[in-house]
C-alpha cells in the first residue's frame, strides 16, 4: 500500500509538470524574444529587442554632437538635469540614486526607450517606481538634438548633478573655472616656482 501511494503521487506530481512546464517554457520563450521592448526597461530584460535596439539607433550622441566632446556632454547632463528638475516638479525623490542609463532618441530628440541598471552603491529604490517615473519624463521631455539618424547614448548618472563648468587653460594642464581669481592662480603658479 506505501508503494502504491508513493507511486501514485509520484505519477500526479510528473503528469501536472508536463501539462505545466511546455506553457511555461513557451512564456518565458515569448518574453525573451519580445521584438518590442517598452519604452522603459531594465538591462537584462528584453535582450532581443534590446540588442535590436542598438543595431537600429547605432549612431552615438558624441557622432550626433560631429564629434564636440563638450556639446555631447553639455546634452547629456542638462538632461540629467531636466531628470532632476522634473523629479522634483513632482515630488519624486531620485537623490543618492546611482544608474547606468541606455537612452535611444529618434531623429527629432524624443525618447523612444530607455534601458538602466541600478549600481551597487545606489540608494535602495522601487524599480517599478522609478520605472513609470522615468516614463513619464519621457513623455514631457524632447532632447534638444536633432539628427539625421537615430542615435543614442550609454553613461552614466548620478542624483543630484552638480555640474562644474571648466573651460580655462592655465597653460599647466590644469582647467580651471571661468570665474577663478586670477591673482590666486597666478600666485599659486609663482609659489610653485
Amino acid at each position: 500500500m506505501k508503494y502504491y501511494l508513493t507511486f501514485s503521487l509520484l505519477s500526479l506530481f510528473f503528469y501536472a509538470q508536463a501539462l505545466i512546464l511546455p506553457v511555461t517554457e513557451n512564456c518565458q520563450e515569448s518574453f525573451l524574444n519580445d521584438a518590442t521592448p517598452p519604452k522603459v526597461f531594465i538591462l537584462g530584460e528584453h535582450e532581443k529587442a534590446y540588442e535590436q535596439l542598438n543595431l537600429e539607433y547605432s549612431e552615438m550622441l558624441l557622432t550626433a554632437c560631429n564629434g564636440d566632446m563638450e556639446t555631447a556632454y553639455q546634452k547629456w547632463l542638462s538632461m540629467l538635469n531636466e531628470m532632476e528638475a522634473y523629479a522634483s516638479l513632482i515630488n519624486y525623490d531620485i537623490k543618492g540614486v546611482k544608474v547606468w542609463l541606455n537612452v535611444f532618441w529618434s531623429k527629432d530628440g524624443t525618447i523612444k526607450h530607455i534601458a538602466y541598471h541600478l549600481k551597487q552603491n545606489s540608494r535602495n529604490i522601487d524599480t517599478a517606481e522609478f520605472t513609470a517615473f522615468l516614463i513619464s519624463f519621457i513623455n514631457h521631455y524632447k532632447f534638444p538634438l536633432v539628427n539625421n539618424k537615430k542615435y543614442s547614448h550609454y553613461g552614466s548618472a548620478s542624483f543630484p548633478t552638480y555640474p562644474r563648468k571648466l573651460n580655462t587653460d592655465t597653460g599647466s594642464g590644469n582647467l580651471v573655472p571661468k570665474d577663478a581669481n586670477q591673482n590666486y592662480i597666478k600666485e599659486g603658479i609663482r609659489s610653485k616656482e
